[in-house]
């Protein structure tokens, strides 16, 4: 009995030096790769400054998925490395990359003072962090779960699964802390370099914690046994026994956790700080405490997993994320900025224009100017934040705003200027603002008139959503695929759901808002693809919870 006692309690031990160290290093990944969401209006007044400010912030939200976008190439790349060459190299190199890129972007000369480079070096650096992300997370969960039992696999990857709130927490943290040190002005000239210049500390600490890590028990046994995978990549996308589990990871759960997991981070901030008129301060610090209370409960479902099942908590999180997102922002517009949705409500705001004469609010290139009439009036309505619907007038109208029962005539912009069209713009933007005040609009929300408790409790709700789906997940992810392709099969699918559908999120759900003059209209992207998820992993996602993950 004393023997089996001792070593239960070295068991225990040794997984937690193994989830200690894993987590480390993908605390400090997370919150490099996070620090950029957490500042996204600065980032778009010193990279994107030479475009409107729609324009700028669309670019600035493209440029958070830039990282994204890279991440499926670095899954590739260090999931090959780490099924031919152990889980541990594969994810010393990651870490080392991310935080050499994250220091790199502290150090960058804004669009003021290298013009178009600033943005390109901004770009190349967050794609670069993107590929290092792609092979860190598989790495780090299959590390953790081929260590655990498997009767307690979900608790244990359940505990790396706090990494990624634990790290956009650490950014939001270093962020609030700077700007409320140094203050707001200073922040928004050069004080935004700090939260990026701290990684170069972070990241020693990380390496030396990493390298003291053993390779993983299970990738030990098959290298001796001689089963390593020659091709991990054709053999986990060329064969339909593997393929198939990489596209029921990908349709039955990624894809509906990526969408509702960076809405309700990341999303969740833009539509406070830039439709509700939210202080940034003010997002960071109830983001800040929401995020920080929903880590235990990653852990808690993770837990719950290993005893009632990956799959019921998952897509029952999934579906509820569904009905419940329209009603729940709504009901935080109203705690944030009662004042703004009550001007809606009573001063309603039309765009009365010729179609034919109105584009796409949406401009990726930079090469669209906004200046027929009706582009003007809908490009300064959406850079005040305000909805508006849409109603067609007759054929070469000029457009005109109607603002409850004030009329305001745009105008045409193609003859003029490019200075007299600046000028005509800001003119007329004036005008909008003093017909929006008069009619109830605020300018800024009133932190007075906020319902701060419940706007704590509505973000709150949300992030137990996302810790339900998430807390399993990761054993999901390692419980479908075999170990002698683990790190490549099940890399892709993670990475293409978060960086694909998760990372422009964003600015996709700008661009639709933007295009329809609703402010709650982006929330359809995530409310759809979670409402097929459901559908897909009702009838796919196999029950993975205890099976023995060297035998698959």
């Amino acid at each position: 009995m004393a023997a089996a006692s001792k070593k239960k309690s070295a068991s225990t031990h040794d997984m937690r030096v193994v989830v200690g160290a894993a987590a480390a290093g993908t605390i400090f990944e997370w919150y490099d790769f996070y620090i950029y969401g957490s500042i996204l209006v600065i980032i778009a007044q010193q990279f994107f400054a030479g475009v409107n400010e729609t324009a700028a912030y669309v670019f600035t939200l493209l440029g958070f998925g830039a990282g994204f976008v890279a991440r499926p190439f670095g899954a590739l790349v260090f999931g090959r490395i780490g099924d031919r060459m152990g889980r541990k190299h594969a994810f010393l190199i990651t870490i080392a990359v991310m935080g050499i890129a994250t220091f790199a972007i502290g150090v960058l000369p804004t669009y003021a003072q290298a013009g178009i480079f600033a943005p390109i070096l901004l770009i190349s650096l967050r794609l670069l962090q993107g590929f290092a992300l792609g092979g860190e997370y598989g790495g780090a969960i299959i590390y953790v779960a081929e260590h655990a039992p498997a009767e307690k696999r979900g608790l244990y990857t359940g505990w790396l699964q706090t990494t990624a709130s634990l790290g956009l927490v650490a950014a939001l943290l270093v962020v609030l802390l700077t700007r409320r040190s140094i203050g707001e002005e200073a922040f928004a000239a050069w004080g935004w370099r700090i939260p990026f210049l701290v990684s170069l500390g972070l990241l020693a600490i990380s390496l030396w914690v990493r390298m003291r890590l053993h390779e993983s028990p299970v990738f030990e046994k098959i290298r001796a046994e001689g089963t390593l995978s020659k091709a991990p990549i054709r053999d986990s996308f060329l064969r339909w026994a593997s393929l198939k589990f990489v596209l029921i990871a990908l349709s039955c759960f990624m894809a509906a956790h990526a969408v509702i997991w960076y809405s309700i981070h990341f999303y969740s901030q833009v539509f406070l700080e830039r439709v509700l008129k939210v202080d940034g301060a003010i997002v960071s610090e109830i983001l800040l405490i929401t995020v920080t209370l929903s880590v235990p409960m990653y852990v808690f479902f993770a837990w719950l997993s290993d005893r009632v099942g990956r799959k019921p908590i998952m897509l029952t999180a999934i579906a509820l994320s569904a009905a419940l997102f329209f009603p729940l922002f709504q009901a935080l517009a109203l705690a944030a900025n009662p004042a703004l949705v009550e001007a809606q409500r009573s001063a309603p705001v039309a765009v009365l224009a010729d179609p034919d004469s109105c584009s796409l609010q949406f401009d990726p290139v930079g090469a669209e100017q906004f200046v027929s009439s009706c582009d003007i009036a809908k490009a300064s309505l959406a850079g005040a934040g305000v909805s508006y619907r849409n109603e067609d007038a007759a054929p070469g109208a000029t457009a005109e705003i109607h603002v409850g029962g004030f009329i305001l005539e745009s105008f045409e912009g193609r003859a003029l200027a490019p200075a007299a069209l600046v000028e005509a713009k800001a003119e007329f933007s004036g005008a909008l603002r003093e017909a929006l005040n008069a009619a109830g609009y605020p300018e800024r929300a009133d932190p007075g008139e906020m319902n701060k408790g419940l706007m704590i409790a509505i973000m709150l709700i949300f992030m137990v959503l996302a810790t339900m789906i998430y807390g399993p997940l990761a054993a999901v992810l390692v419980e479908l695929f075999p170990t002698r392709i683990r790190y490549t099969a099940l890399s892709l699918p993670y990475h293409v759901g978060n960086g694909w559908f998760g990372g422009f999120l964003p600015a996709i759900a700008v661009a639709m808002t933007a295009a329809s003059g609703n402010i709650y209209s982006g929330f359809w992207y995530p409310v759809v693809i979670a409402a097929l998820t459901v559908v897909a992993g009702v009838i796919f996602l196999p029950e993975t919870a205890g099976r023995d993950i060297e035998k698959i």
